[in-house]
C-alpha cells in the first residue's frame, strides 16, 4: 500500500521537549494536594491538563522516531524497536511500582500515619500481599499518581499495526480512532482494575489523544494549515478558551458555580476525565491549533536560556516523570507532617522541581560521556623550509 503520510523534518522539534519538560513539572504539582503552587498549572484555567499534553507528545514522538524505520526498514523493524520501548517503560514501572509502594508502606509504619495506606490504594498489600503484587504486574493494581505510564504502556504497545496504518491511511486512521473513542464512551468499555472498579484513565477513550499526536506529526497539521491560520478560527479558539476557563472556575469555587444555569453547569461538571470528554478534547485541539500558529517550530524564542531547564526535562522525560511521581508522595507527606503553610508549599514545590531539574541535567551529562571523543585530526607533514641548514638537508646540487 502507497505511503500517503508526510513524514516530519529531520532534527530535534525543540516544541516538543519544552512541553514535554513543562508537563513533567505540572504532573509533579498536581499530585501534591493542597498546594498552592499547583494553581499555576493548566488543569486550574481548562478543561484539559498536563496529562493530556504528555499523552499527546507521546504519540508525536513516536512517529516522529519510528515511522522513517518504519518505512526504511520494514514493519518488523519498526514493531520491534518499540517493542523494545515498551519494555524499557514496562520495567521503569515496576521498578517505580515496588519503590513507591515500599516508601508507603515504611513511612505510614515509622511516623504512624496509617491513613496514607488507604489514602493511596495501598491497603490490598496488608492482607493479600501476593495476590496484589502479581496484579501490579499485569497492570491492573496501580497506585494512586501511578496510572499515567501503564496506558503510554498499552498505547504503546498496540501502536505498531496503528503507525503502519497511519503511514497508509492517515485521516482514515484518525478517523478511526475517533469513532473508537466515541463507541468506547458510549458502551461503557474500559480495562478492569484491582480489586474492583476500571482504570482512571480508560486506554479505550484517551487513545484518541495518542492517535491525534501521531497524525499532526505525520502531516495532518500541515494538510490543516488552510484551517489553522483563517482568522474564523483563531475567533472560536479564543471564544472556547474563555468558555473552558469560566466553566472551570465554576467547578473550582461552588458559590460561583450557583450562578450558572444548571443545564449549563453539569454540562461541563464535574470533568469527565476518566473517558476523555469531547468538550476536553476539544479544548486540547484548540491548544494545538494555538501553539501550531503562534509557536512556529522555528521560533527563535525556543533557544532562549531560561527554557533550558524545561528542554532538559522534557529531553529525559522518564527519568524525570518516575522521579516526579515519587517525589510528589514525598511531597504530600512532607506536607502532611509539617505545619503545610504556604511557605513549606512552596518549598516544597520548588525543591521538587529541583531535584527533577538536577537528575536531567546529570542524565545528559551522563549521556554525553558514554560518546566516543572524537578522533584528532592526524598531524600534517610539515612544509620543507626555504631557508637554513634544515631546508638545505637534502637537496641535491644544481649543475
Amino acid at each position: 500500500m502507497k505511503i500517503n503520510a508526510t513524514l516530519p523534518e529531520r532534527g530535534r522539534d525543540l516544541r516538543l521537549d519544552l512541553f514535554r519538560g513543562i508537563a513533567n513539572w505540572a504532573i509533579y504539582l498536581d499530585h501534591i494536594p493542597d498546594n498552592v503552587v499547583n494553581w499555576i498549572t493548566t488543569r486550574n484555567y481548562g478543561f484539559s491538563d498536563a496529562a493530556d499534553l504528555f499523552v499527546f507528545i507521546s504519540g508525536y514522538t513516536a512517529s516522529f522516531v519510528y515511522a522513517r524505520m518504519m518505512i526504511d526498514r520494514g514493519f518488523i523493524v519498526g514493531a520491534t524497536r518499540l517493542t523494545k520501548r515498551v519494555w524499557q517503560l514496562y520495567v521503569a514501572h515496576i521498578v517505580l511500582f515496588v519503590i513507591y509502594i515500599v516508601a508507603i508502606s515504611y513511612l505510614a509504619t515509622r511516623f504512624g500515619v496509617s491513613e496514607i495506606i488507604d489514602e493511596f490504594n495501598v491497603a490490598g498489600l496488608v492482607d493479600h500481599a501476593s495476590d496484589t503484587l502479581a496484579q501490579g504486574l499485569i497492570l491492573k493494581f496501580k497506585p494512586v499518581n501511578l496510572d499515567v505510564l501503564p496506558l503510554y504502556i498499552v498505547l504503546m504497545g498496540f501502536f505498531p499495526p496503528v503507525l503502519w496504518m497511519m503511514l497508509r491511511q492517515p485521516d482514515l486512521t484518525m478517523i478511526a480512532s475517533i469513532v473508537l473513542w466515541l463507541v468506547a464512551r458510549q458502551m461503557g468499555w474500559n480495562f478492569a482494575a484491582y480489586p474492583a472498579g476500571t482504570w482512571y484513565f480508560n486506554p479505550y477513550c484517551w487513545q484518541v489523544l495518542f492517535v491525534f499526536g501521531s497524525w499532526c506529526a505525520l502531516g495532518g497539521a500541515r494538510r490543516s494549515m488552510g484551517i489553522i491560520m483563517a482568522p474564523a478560527t483563531l475567533y472560536f479558539c479564543l471564544a472556547y478558551l474563555l468558555l473552558a476557563l469560566i466553566m472551570t472556575m465554576a467547578g473550582r469555587f461552588p458559590d460561583y458555580g450557583t450562578m450558572m444555569p444548571h443545564w449549563l453547569y453539569s454540562a461541563f461538571n464535574p470533568n469527565d476525565k476518566t473517558n476523555l470528554a469531547p468538550y476536553r478534547f476539544l479544548h486540547f485541539v484548540v491548544i494545538v491549533i494555538l501553539v501550531i500558529r503562534f509557536v512556529p517550530k522555528e521560533w527563535p524564542g525556543l533557544e532562549w536560556k531560561g527554557f533550558d531547564p524545561l528542554v532538559v526535562c522534557g529531553q529525559q522525560s522518564l527519568a524525570v516523570f518516575c522521579v516526579g511521581v515519587f517525589l510528589s508522595f514525598i511531597g504530600h507527606f512532607t506536607l502532611m507532617l509539617s505545619s503545610g503553610s504556604l511557605l513549606a508549599q512552596i518549598l516544597v514545590s520548588a525543591a521538587g522541581i529541583a531535584i527533577m531539574t538536577t537528575v536531567a541535567y546529570y542524565i545528559s551529562w551522563s549521556k554525553r560521556q558514554d560518546k566516543p571523543l572524537p578522533k584528532p585530526a592526524a598531524a600534517k607533514p610539515a612544509a620543507p623550509a626555504s631557508g637554513g641548514v634544515e631546508g638545505r638537508i637534502g637537496e641535491r646540487p644544481v649543475g
